[in-house]
């Protein structure tokens, strides 16, 4: 290579990357406002979860160095409160993916009211998390005026204090019921995308529902499932609302956020642990978005090649 050939393609690639940076000068006041926002006060948080303060009594802030994220997994309370979240993620997730899946393959054919009914299915995604936890506490596990108790009265049965007997699994109803309908769209999307002539291949060789949906229609919707498990991770293991209104934080109830709020503002007043606390979260809910965006880039190449 000639020096002026070297010359030229230097001159080139200032070029390009001079393109490159004014296509994203526009950008620039969004990544800045983005970076203001939101990792200037992690980066605070950081340093509060380095430190021993307790605003109630007030005390001087003091540095403690590892102090609290070494005394974090002593804490049997924390300890509870990472099995409490996990069981509570884990059910929610797997239980409205089903019931989305479910809600899905009944949708996926043509009848009258198909548009309205769907419509009727998606509208618990979109009622705000307080209002319906206060919809299930009060019309629906109320032990005098709930849904459910009328019904086990026109059984014979006695009236079943749910959110006080079983706060964990209150909770988790509410979450699938509002979730379901999330799952049942990413699934719809999924099995609008299924090739027609396989499954009519499948039919002519006499494969049955079964067999179809096992051997064909899942497999091309795993992609769609783990999307939305993982999508639903996410939301589901920084749950506060309908645990506040539901439960107040009961026993059986606290998940790892509820917790950082009882240590702090919610009474303990401890902003040091509670921010090494929440630090954790923050953790947890970084991996599993990584494994989302990965699922998710792995599923839009497929569909653009198609």
């Amino acid at each position: 290579m000639t020096a002026a050939t070297a010359g030229i393609s230097r001159d080139t690639e200032r070029t390009r990357r001079r393109e490159g940076w004014l296509r994203r000068l526009p950008l620039l006041p969004a990544l800045l406002f983005t970076i203001l926002v939101t990792q200037l006060p992690f980066l605070f948080n950081i340093y509060f979860s380095l430190t021993k303060w307790k605003v109630v009594p007030p005390q001087p802030r003091t540095f403690n160095g590892i102090g609290n994220y070494t005394a974090l997994f002593g804490n049997q309370f924390f300890r509870e409160a990472v099995v409490t979240s996990a069981v509570m993620t884990i059910s929610a997730v797997v239980l409205s993916v089903l019931l989305g899946m479910g809600l899905a393959l009944l949708l996926d054919r043509q009848f009258l009211g198909r548009g309205f009914l769907r419509t009727l299915l998606i509208t618990p995604f979109l009622i705000m998390p307080v209002v319906a936890a206060l919809i299930w506490k009060t019309q629906i596990l109320h032990s005098v005026y709930g849904v459910l108790n009328w019904v086990l009265a026109r059984l014979g049965a006695e009236p079943i204090e749910f959110v006080s007997r079983l706060p964990l699994w209150s909770v988790v109803a509410v979450l699938v019921w509002e979730w379901s309908p999330f799952m049942m769209l990413i699934i719809l999307a999924g099995l609008s995308g299924q090739s027609t002539d396989s499954l009519e291949a499948a039919r002519v060789d006499g494969a049955s529902s079964t067999t179809i949906f096992f051997r064909i229609t899942l497999p091309q919707l795993r992609p769609f499932l783990e999307l939305g498990a993982l999508l639903g991770s996410i939301y589901l293991i920084q749950v506060f609302d309908e645990i506040q209104v539901l439960t107040g934080g009961g026993p059986g109830s606290t998940n790892v956020p509820y917790f950082v709020y009882q240590r702090s503002i919610g009474g303990g007043w401890d902003f040091g642990q509670a921010a090494a606390y929440s630090n954790v979260v923050v953790v947890a809910a970084i991996v599993l978005a990584t494994l989302g965006l990965r699922t998710l880039s792995g599923l839009l190449p497929k569909e653009g090649s198609e």
